[in-house]
């Protein structure tokens, strides 16, 4: 019975990959695959999947191939076409920019069946939680969004957004996903030293941010973390999540009242600054960066408004970047190492971060680095693209061994889709000179005095752990002894062994964690 759903189900996975492939040869997808890089008997099968694309289709007007084909295959090809776009390391440029234009508009699901999932995950009746709930305003492939007003307990009627998951949604991804699995065994079966593409980790990886996506708590914690870290950002805010009106399926923030930036005539119209705008959106994402190492990934215009005020206010935080102390570091010391030409400070923040493996020069990378910078330049700062430049750096990194760091590749296409928006605001924007005084400033804030005292902190709590582990260390020696004495005579010299093992990793451990401690103070006192 087992061995037969086991069968059925791998048939009908089969299908599905038979399906996706016959779809991506119709509309031309297939053509972005280098045969080059194919083995014989899978150069033949492109071949073969070349021959059943239509007629003209690359000739089309429009939707790119990948776009088309995705389209067709559904909401959850759209999703994993929209994280594959993220991922210019595995699918190369050229894919990553197909795939970056899909958009996820799908028809709204009937009022009664977002009514039922708010009433079932706010436990509650409708009228109890809203007083007013309109119909969708916007619909999407995982979820959907309406009007709501509620009533405040001094009596104040507010407008908020209330984001509602689609029925289903999870049994639908989660097949897909199946099949998914299924295709990225075969691509590694059938492609075995395929190594760059990854094919079953990247599936998992998408099953976790999809599954994550699709938990709305965990939307409002990051619209909230990113609401307490702009706080004091003048010219940003983030809306509020209303916490007693959210739950898994449902998630209600405040309503925004503003402009989409893709909507330059109205702003215009409006009188807002769309230059100042420009400016803002380049600094905004820095900030959240490099200050506070936690980012709105999904920064294109559709999830951005300009208020009555002037300040620009992002939405939907389902997609998030985090970068650690050291990659925040790295990221501000190459751009400043760009803006003043320090190529070789540059090179040395790749070594230290430990990017780039020691076997190579820091002098040999600082001449490739060299190579990106000085054309720039030779350039009006209008005409120079600060992803372009990440780009390439990226490039370069790639002949010195460097390997890919997941972070830093989603912080690069996010800043790809922030310049465009920056830059349809304003053509002219010196995307260096805006980034300098974000930049500068948070080297002098973490890596001067201040910062030094800090780090020393750090070390110091460091050198506290350590201590608070000696007394669990000799109770590990104690039981040990303990287990020496019960077990007598028998085997006495393979428990001598063990115990000596336990010792010197003990010992060992011990001397690790002091010799780290202590580095950590030298460091931050250097």
């Amino acid at each position: 019975m087992h061995a037969g759903a086991v069968l059925l189900g791998g048939l009908f996975h089969l299908a599905r990959g038979v399906h996706v492939g016959f779809v991506l040869a119709r509309e031309g997808g297939l053509a972005l695959i280098d045969p080059g890089s194919l083995p014989p008997h899978l150069r033949l099968a492109l071949k073969v999947g070349r021959s059943l694309e239509r007629k003209g289709v690359g000739d089309q007007p429009g939707a790119s191939p990948l776009e088309r084909a995705m389209t067709r295959l559904g909401p959850s090809y759209v999703k994993f076409g929209q994280f594959l776009a993220t991922r210019p390391d595995i699918v190369g440029m050229a894919a990553a920019r197909d795939l970056e234009r899909l958009q996820d508009r799908v028809p709204p699901f009937p009022q009664e069946e977002a009514v039922r999932v708010v009433e079932r995950d706010l436990g509650r009746p409708l009228r109890e939680s809203f007083v007013e709930f309109s119909l969708p305003v916007a619909a999407a492939s995982i979820a959907q969004v309406h009007k709501a007003q509620i009533l405040d307990a001094d009596g104040t009627l507010r407008n908020v957004a209330v984001k509602v998951m689609r029925p289903g949604i999870r049994v639908q991804f989660q097949r897909e996903l199946q099949a998914m699995r299924f295709m990225a065994r075969i691509v590694h079966a059938l492609l075995p030293d395929a190594e760059r593409l990854r094919p079953r980790e990247v599936v998992e990886i998408l099953a976790r941010s999809v599954m994550m996506e699709m938990d709305f708590r965990l939307e409002a914690a990051a619209m909230s973390e990113l609401a307490e870290n702009t706080k004091e950002d003048t010219d940003f805010r983030v809306p509020r999540p209303e916490w007693e009106r959210t739950a898994r399926d449902v998630l209600t923030s405040e309503w925004i009242d503003g402009i989409r930036l893709n909507d330059r005539e109205t702003l215009l119209a409006s009188g807002l600054d769309v230059r100042a705008l420009g400016r803002t959106v380049i600094q905004s994402f820095l900030r959240q960066a490099i200050r506070d190492g936690f980012f709105h990934a999904d920064m294109h215009p559709g999830n951005l408004f300009a208020d009555k005020e002037g300040r620009l206010v992002a939405v939907d935080f389902g997609i998030m970047g985090r970068l650690g102390l050291n990659e925040r570091r790295f990221l501000a010391e190459i751009l400043l190492g760009f803006i003043l030409r320090d190529y070789k400070r540059v090179a040395q923040v790749h070594f230290e971060a430990g990017y780039v493996p020691r076997h190579h020069s820091v002098e040999d990378f600082a001449q490739a680095i060299r190579a990106i910078g000085e054309p720039i330049h030779q350039r009006r700062a209008d005409e120079i693209s600060m992803a372009k430049v990440l780009t390439l750096l990226f490039d370069v990194t790639a002949l010195f061994d460097m390997s890919t760091r997941t972070e830093l590749v989603m912080l690069q296409k996010t800043m790809v889709v922030v310049e465009g928006v920056a830059r349809s605001l304003d053509p002219q924007l010196d995307m260096w000179t805006g980034a300098e005084p974000v930049v500068r400033s948070w080297i002098a804030r973490n890596m001067g005095p201040i910062g030094r005292l800090e780090s020393a902190g750090r070390a110091a709590l460091t050198l506290s752990d350590v201590l608070t582990d000696i007394p669990d260390i000799a109770q590990r020696l104690r039981r040990i002894m303990i287990r020496l004495d019960e077990e007598g005579s028998r085997d006495v010299k393979a428990m001598e062994r063990i115990a000596k093992l336990e010792r010197r990793r003990a010992i060992w451990s011990t001397v690790a964690l002091w010799a780290i401690a202590v580095g950590a103070l030298v460091m931050a006192f250097r």
